[in-house]
């Protein structure tokens, strides 16, 4: 599933998949987009991600370098130091109940579910920024 400008850039040979065209494959995938329909998540994605994006963009800049993503697939680019890495931020945000995983050495990634509520993401924002923040 892709748009027409994706597809009109690939030629053949260049993409495969070893389930493609299977039918169970396909009705589950047409079952799963029929639920982020019906059931509103790319909607909540979209309003989940414009609030976890505000408040990470609030983050120390001694701290981070930059803040990147959509939705609720986010990152955090964590500034290189000796005092600090990616994977210390993770363990501090393990310890204060939050899961995140470090990637490429230096990137915090943040991948909530679709089905986050808004009192769930304020309680994990909040979680990110103290933790962030210790580390000015």
């Amino acid at each position: 599933m892709t748009s027409d400008d994706v597809m009109l850039c690939i030629r053949p040979g260049e993409h495969g998949s070893t389930f493609g065209g299977n039918p169970l494959g396909c009705k589950v995938a047409m079952t799963a987009m029929d639920v982020l329909e019906t059931e509103g998540l790319y909607d909540n994605a979209l309003k989940m991600g414009d609030l976890l994006m505000g408040e990470l963009n609030k983050l120390p800049k001694e701290v981070v370098d930059e803040v990147r993503g959509r939705g609720l697939f986010c990152g955090v680019v964590i500034r290189e130091t000796d005092k600090f890495n990616a994977w210390e931020v993770c363990m501090k945000l393990r310890d204060a109940g939050l899961l995140a995983k470090p990637t490429h050495g230096h990137i915090v990634r943040f991948t909530p579910p679709l089905v986050i509520t808004q009192t769930e993401m304020e309680e994990c924002t909040e979680i990110i920024c103290n933790t962030i923040s210790s580390f000015a």
